[in-house]
């Protein structure tokens, strides 16, 4: 492929668009998971909770990023502390629009849940676009 390349300086070799495709997909088979318990735990009353959902999505979905840390160069902390800035402010953002798309909804961790659907891609394409920017300059 033309964008990937090694430089020798500790570049990312890949396209940048990469790990975040893997991010979502990480997330779908967490989802998927997370609905094979809450199957399997319906006919006796017990349905996993929110926080259950996404530690389940964030740890499954985790491999990309931390692959792209762990591949990079040595300046690091800026592309980590642009990502986790990121991450946290689309959270929010999304959680706060789902909550008020949504008013009616029983439980309001569904909009922090969403949020962080949605950020942890945002997050690693971040991580990825400084990575790659640290490593080419």
């Amino acid at each position: 492929m033309a964008d990937e390349k090694d430089s020798g300086s500790g570049s990312i070799g890949r396209p940048s668009w990469d790990p975040v495709v893997s991010t979502v997909a990480l997330e779908l088979v967490g989802l998927a998971i997370s609905g094979l318990v809450a199957l399997v735990g319906w006919p006796f009353g017990w349905l996993p909770d929110i926080s259950f959902v996404g530690l389940v999505t964030g740890v499954i979905a985790i491999g990309p990023a931390a692959e792209l840390y762990s591949e990079a160069g040595p300046p690091r902390r800026l592309a980590v502390v642009a990502a986790l800035l990121a991450l946290a402010t689309v959270r929010l953002l999304v959680a706060a629009a789902v909550n008020w798309a949504f008013p009616a909804l029983a439980d309001p961790g569904v909009g922090i849940l969403v949020g962080y659907l949605v950020a942890l891609p945002v997050g690693v394409a971040v991580l990825a676009w400084f990575l790659t920017k640290a490593n080419v300059a």
